[in-house]
């Protein structure tokens, strides 16, 4: 007994194979939508007195200062030891922003501690 299909069945499994495959590999190669980022800082704060210099690092992350207000992108570390970290090198923080959310002024007072 042999099993042996027809060679129009063959002509169209190896095409359905093909397509299959072509379907799949186009999928993976096309470009996917960026998703949309926000190009505002992450942190933001603002000084008791104008920043003695205009980068630091404090937090893991580069801050940008001018004057009294010093913006950061996103870092690792929790809100709160990102304002430590930045009070330990700048002096007073009287206001902390991260993505747009005020530090509670209990927080802000630990912060400054």
């Amino acid at each position: 007994m042999t099993l042996s299909l027809p060679r129009s069945t063959k002509l169209g499994v190896l095409g359905a194979a093909l397509a299959y495959t072509a379907a799949g590999f186009g999928t993976l190669t096309l470009p996917t939508v960026a998703e949309a980022r926000d190009t505002g800082p992450f942190y933001t704060a603002e000084l008791a007195q104008p920043a003695s210099e205009t980068t630091v690092i404090a937090g893991g992350v580069a801050w940008k200062c001018q004057d009294t207000t010093c913006v950061a992108s996103k870092g690792t570390s929790r809100p709160m030891r990102m304002c430590r970290e930045l009070q330990r090198d700048l002096g007073e923080v009287v206001a902390f922003t991260t993505k747009g959310e005020q530090l509670e002024e209990s927080r802000l007072e630990k912060c400054n501690r």
